[in-house]
């Protein structure tokens, strides 16, 4: 799921100050400590690869995050496929990949215990 930040409802909206709110934009019941990452990604990097062997060989972490510039392209295990450019504001469930487009930064909030398994087995990966 992903809105721009235009998009998003402006709950208070004063001289000097907009407060958005998008609301319903996922949900971390169940899950303990929160990550916070910064990612720059450069343009071609596909993670898909990286994910072979994991359940459904896909990313298992959902994240909440901000597209600070860039784009990419998020794959769903339902077949489902978005964009997400700089500005957007996202949550990418639970069973996706990633592909950069455009060299990206990208600001995620991701349960640390679910998204460390997914990058340990990435880097493992990466060394084989």
């Amino acid at each position: 799921m992903r809105i721009s930040k235009d998009q998003i409802p402006a709950k208070i909206s004063v001289p000097g100050a907009v407060a958005r709110v998008a609301p319903d934009f996922g949900d971390a019941t169940g899950f303990g400590k929160m990550g916070g990452e910064y990612f720059s990604l450069g343009a071609g990097t596909d993670i898909a690869p990286l994910l072979k062997g994991l359940e459904d060989d896909a990313c298992q972490a959902p994240h909440w995050g901000y597209m600070l510039s860039g784009e990419v392209v998020v794959t769903y295990t339902d077949g489902k496929v978005e964009t997400c450019k700089g500005g957007d504001l996202f949550h990418w469930p639970a069973g996706h990949s990633v592909r950069v487009v455009k060299d990206a930064e990208v600001i995620l909030f991701s349960p640390l215990r679910e998204h460390t398994r997914v990058l340990d087995h990435m880097l493992s990966a990466m060394e084989g």
